[in-house]
């Protein structure tokens, strides 16, 4: 596995960008320069996350989520803490 992360990720099992292997490795995100940790999906060559909003849910039980745009940096935490 590259110590790079994909460009796009998602959290969600239903999602064509979820990826089980590389959620489990810990993937950190930067938005606009904080750090997130409510982030459900991101991409970084179109440049969004989609966070979710508190604990509201919609009408199927999923969480609701909120699209933002702006710089995204995801990093590998395990890659992180070694530094």
């Amino acid at each position: 596995m590259s110590d790079i992360p994909p460009d796009r990720l998602s959290s969600n099992p239903k999602s064509a960008f979820y990826d089980a292997a590389v959620l489990e490795r810990g993937v950190g995100i930067r938005f606009k320069g904080v750090e997130k940790t409510n982030v459900d999906e991101y991409c970084v060559s179109e440049g969004w996350v989609r966070v979710t909003v508190g604990t509201t849910l919609d009408r199927k039980g999923n969480p609701m989520t909120m699209k933002l745009q702006g710089p995204v940096e995801p990093y590998f935490r395990d890659i992180a803490t070694e530094n």
